[in-house]
């Protein structure tokens, strides 16, 4: 291959390198309330394998409980690192930005919040419920978020909908259904 052959060759391929990483925040774009090294709890119930949570929410692997305390390790345009604060196992965020519609940051203050969720607020049973990751017939439309999370907004474009789909793994839908703010049905 001559000279100016493989020097092209090496740009594009620097090129590609370039493109498949992550875009980093530059100083100022990362909103305030979001803080490298600081403390947040999971808002939701959610599922993790091999130590990663994609945003599509699917319902496989170890559960990891809402108001699990968290430690912010770094933020990009893709993925959001934590460490779970009781025994820095990591956690990595996918945000699947074509499933949800949102960025990273987005993703992040669904996720994580700076209190934790006041579960006094729901009956015992939605607690016990919330607490397992899990949805049963009569909790509210509250209860299932605090349960398991949000749907992905391109199967559930608003949370008024009478019907959320969620996802058990890649291949496999749900769909919860509601009446009057309370759960009537769970379709796969």
């Amino acid at each position: 291959m001559p000279k100016r052959g493989i020097q092209r060759f090496i740009v594009i391929l620097l090129l590609l390198w370039l493109g498949a990483c992550a875009r980093q925040y530059k100083p100022g774009e990362l909103a305030s309330d979001i803080e490298i090294g600081g403390t947040y709890y999971t808002q939701f119930s959610l599922f993790e394998e091999k130590n990663e949570f994609r945003t599509t929410n699917y319902r496989r692997g170890a559960l990891i409980p809402i108001n699990t305390p968290v430690t912010l390790v770094s933020i990009d345009r893709k993925r959001i690192v934590t460490r779970l604060a009781e025994n820095t196992q990591p956690l990595t965020v996918v945000n699947m930005q074509k499933h949800t519609g949102e960025d990273s940051q987005q993703a992040f203050r669904k996720i994580f919040g700076k209190r934790k969720v006041d579960l006094s607020r729901f009956s015992p049973e939605e607690r016990e419920s919330i607490l397992a990751g899990q949805v049963r017939k009569g909790m509210s439309k509250k209860a299932v978020l605090a349960a398991i999370g949000y749907p992905p907004s391109h199967q559930t474009p608003s949370l008024r909908s009478d019907e959320w789909t969620y996802w058990s793994s890649r291949y496999d839908r749900f769909v919860v259904r509601f009446r009057n703010d309370k759960v009537i049905d769970i379709a796969s």
